[in-house]
C-alpha cells in the first residue's frame, strides 16, 4: 500500500512530462509532413540523366 504513495504521483508526473514533449514537438513542425517522405521514394526517378548515356555506336 505504502508503494502506492510513491508510484502515483510519479506516474501522474511521467505523463505529463510526455504530454509536454509531444505539445513541444509538435509546435516545432515535427510532425507537419507525414505522407510527403514516404511517397518520395516511390516518385524518385532511377533514369540516369542525359549526359550519363553513352553515346550509341
Amino acid at each position: 500500500m505504502e508503494a502506492l504513495y510513491l508510484l502515483i504521483p510519479l506516474s501522474i508526473v511521467i505523463v505529463f512530462v510526455a504530454i509536454c514533449i509531444f505539445f513541444c514537438m509538435s509546435d516545432s513542425g515535427q510532425f507537419d509532413d507525414m505522407v510527403g517522405p514516404a511517397l518520395r521514394i516511390l516518385h524518385d526517378d532511377d533514369k540516369p540523366a542525359q549526359s550519363e548515356q553513352l553515346p550509341p555506336d
